[in-house]
């Protein structure tokens, strides 16, 4: 697993004719990167195989985003959002990510897929950033992580009901 990395306040930018992919078990454990995805995380393949996708899960990144994510792929839904991970050495990279689940001949799940494209930075710095500094403070504020996520959760779930809205109808009004 990976050991606790500094974040450098460095942000890593990719093409906008770049996506990058990786795919996972059931688990979350990846079972293929590209080369877009090693290059962009600072990774070798040999060191992302087989371990926890969260291995570039930055910590400025809510948890009930990623909550959200896990509830709807996991009832074989796709989801769009806007990720922010951690490479390799702590710098930091933004995403509009594409997650699905890849079903078997039976149609049960058995991993998930992500594709990743470059975010609007207009939307990331007008929307995206400060509705995630709002939903960490807010999940930073309870001595209880749980309770943090789940109060984190409860606000966006506020905020899209009150715009009438699901997380991807959310995402793509930005």
């Amino acid at each position: 697993m990976s050991k606790a990395v500094s974040m450098t306040g460095v942000e890593r930018f990719f093409n906008k004719n770049e996506i990058i992919v990786s795919k996972t078990d059931l688990k979350g454990h990846i079972t293929y990167a590209n080369k877009t995805f090693l290059d962009i995380a600072g990774y070798a393949e040999r060191e992302v195989m087989g371990m926890p996708h969260s291995l570039i899960r930055h910590p400025h990144m809510p948890r009930c985003v990623f909550q959200l994510l896990w509830d709807t792929i996991q009832v074989k839904k796709e989801i769009f959002a806007y990720v922010v991970n951690r490479a390799k050495h702590g710098d930091h990279y933004w995403v509009l990510a594409h997650v699905t689940p890849s079903l078997d001949a039976q149609g049960q799940i058995d991993g998930y897929h992500s594709n990743r494209r470059v975010p609007d930075k207009r939307i990331l710095a007008e929307k995206i950033i400060p509705l995630y500094k709002t939903l960490l403070d807010e999940e930073e504020r309870h001595a209880n992580r749980k309770e943090g996520m789940k109060s984190a959760t409860a606000l966006l779930l506020n905020l899209l009901q009150k715009k009438g809205v699901g997380y991807d109808e959310f995402v793509f009004s930005l």
